[in-house]
């Protein structure tokens, strides 16, 4: 029989340690709001007891629409101690794709804000499979709010006993790079996760950290560390106000932060005008798109000496799988970045095992070492480890299209091309999805477009493919850092910038777009497929 784990008890277990010690933050006014790690425990309790009291169980999927914030870190903890599955799912991705998701997954409870319960309530078809609705907030018709359950609930029941294999709940995809999917976690998936975060960023119990991507919000407690929750919409990070995540690393004395390069392309000029010196900030993780050197350079110069940028790689599906520091990105790897090798993403963590396999689009049912491919050459990137998930929720094409079987385990595709160097480390090239196939061979976005955002007018670029594959045309669609300078002269300064390096000769156009398109999670994923769209409509 395998052992008994459930999530919740991490923070049980901080809980007992650190009892007295802050465990969640949260802006109040001009004030702070503080839970201490037993504060923090014992209102999981009354809530589990609250969730029980409506009806909930083990086993149910719950969808969850309620802000991050200290209640919503309490209610999930509260879910996982339940033995229910919370299903997180973007609110961003707009009234349709959360009313498809929700279909989908077909979850018997539901608890979320107003707005959330009025939508169940004009789409009823999509919840149909709902039977416990709780409010979290005003009382909206035909619905008990989780106060009121509170009020009513005795003691809490005992902790479910989940083992490490038992389902712990389904996070979303943001759909920005494929059409958005639910990816079963388990316990013992947070487990490792947990435990491979601590080990490759050297977490320590007590650090303060400023969460503003969401999920973080969650390792925080499991991790021991004290996490802020800035006032930011989590939701929209590139709308983040700069001076309230400022506030928040100095007034809390923040030893680490997670956010989107949106959120840090925002801070960091912000900071540096009005001389902020981040100096109790000592690791600032930037993740969820491609970070360049240019902006890499801007966040470590408002760090102090002990500073570092670190930019972890991963996916909904596997995360971490790598990470890569900053100030080796510029000491070691520049050069090459901006010569066409991709960016460095560092070599595999901890606990993750990663191959490069040649580059097909159909599934692939067994794996083969005949797969791989040799070291240097591009392909894409699969992985295997505790923290990798094996399939998605309620979809056998996507994970038959996604996953590959080798014995008792499970290697996931990631998606993404890289190539390895000699030192085994990875370079990652772009999408698989994005590549552009020209009659000459394929092209990987990210690697060419390095090299043309080296221009000092470019604020950012994507390689699209115009025509039918196999003979596309290459296209660089340029947004400038000054949309007001866009000209045929300068496409062609442009153009002959990146064509001195070999790499990028096959691009043959330019074309200026005033604001790229970007996915809803991080508003930093460039929306290269819609580029593509809009560039051969200017070809008409």
């Amino acid at each position: 029989m395998s052992e008994q784990f459930n999530v919740a008890q991490l923070v049980e277990e901080n809980a007992r340690r650190r009892a007295d010690s802050p465990a969640l933050v949260e802006p109040a006014g001009t004030r702070w709001r503080t839970a201490t790690y037993r504060e923090l425990q014992q209102r999981i309790e009354r809530e589990h007891a609250a969730l029980a009291l409506a009806g909930l169980h083990a086993g149910d999927k719950v969808s969850v629409f309620v802000r991050p914030c200290i209640d919503w870190v309490v209610l999930i903890y509260a879910l996982f101690r339940l033995g229910a599955q919370p299903v997180l799912i973007d609110p961003a991705m707009g009234r349709a794709g959360v009313l498809r998701c929700v279909e989908r997954i077909a979850p018997r409870g539901f608890i979320g804000l107003g707005l959330a319960c009025a939508l169940k309530l004009v789409f009823p078809r999509a919840f149909r499979s709902v039977e416990v609705t709780i409010a979290h907030g005003a009382l909206p018709l035909g619905a008990r709010t989780i106060s009121s359950l509170r009020k009513q609930a005795g003691e809490a029941p005992a902790r479910a006993e989940t083992r490490p294999d038992d389902p712990a709940a389904v996070l979303f995809t943001s759909g920005s790079t494929g059409p958005a999917k639910g990816v079963p976690y388990t316990h013992g998936m947070f487990r490792a996760q947990v435990a491979a975060l601590r080990d490759l960023y050297g977490m320590h119990e007590g650090d303060v950290d400023v969460a503003c991507f969401a999920p973080f919000a969650l390792f925080g407690p499991a991790l021991g560390l004290s996490t802020v929750l800035p006032k930011i919409d989590f939701s929209h990070p590139a709308r983040a106000n700069p001076e309230r995540v400022v506030r928040a690393l100095r007034e809390q004395r923040a030893v680490q932060c997670f956010g989107s390069p949106a959120i840090w392309r925002r801070v960091a000029p912000w900071a540096r005008e009005r001389g902020f010196v981040l100096e109790h900030l000592e690791r600032l993780m930037i993740a969820g798109a491609p970070v360049h050197p240019p902006l890499i350079e801007a966040c470590l110069s408002i760090l102090g000496p002990r500073g570092e940028v670190h930019t972890p790689y991963g996916a909904t599906e596997a995360l971490p799988v790598s990470s890569m520091s900053g100030r080796a990105v510029l000491a070691e790897h520049r050069a090459r970045t901006e010569s066409g090798w991709g960016n460095c993403i560092g070599a595999p963590a901890c606990g993750v095992t990663a191959r490069v396999i040649r580059i097909v689009d159909e599934p692939i049912g067994e794996w083969s070492d005949a797969l791989c491919v040799k070291p240097g050459e591009c392909g894409e990137l699969v992985v295997r480890g505790e923290q990798v998930t094996r399939e998605y929720e309620q979809e056998p094409a996507h994970t038959l299209a996604a996953k590959i079987r080798d014995g008792a385990r499970v290697w996931h595709r990631m998606g993404d091309v890289v190539r390895l160097d000699e030192l085994g480390r990875m370079w990652f090239q772009g999408r698989k999805s994005h590549r552009v196939e020209t009659a000459d061979g394929p092209l990987y976005p990210v690697a060419i477009e390095n090299i043309f955002n080296t221009h000092a007018a470019v604020r950012r670029s994507a390689l699209v493919g115009i025509g039918a594959r196999g003979s596309q045309e290459p296209v660089l669609v340029v947004e400038l850092h000054d949309a007001g300078r866009s000209s045929a002269e300068l496409a062609c300064e442009i153009l002959a910038h990146g064509r001195r390096v070999p790499a990028a000769r096959p691009v043959s156009r330019v074309l200026f777009h005033r604001a790229f398109p970007v996915d809803v999670r991080h508003n930093a994923k460039i929306d290269r497929p819609a580029l593509a769209r809009w560039a051969a409509g200017q070809s008409r």
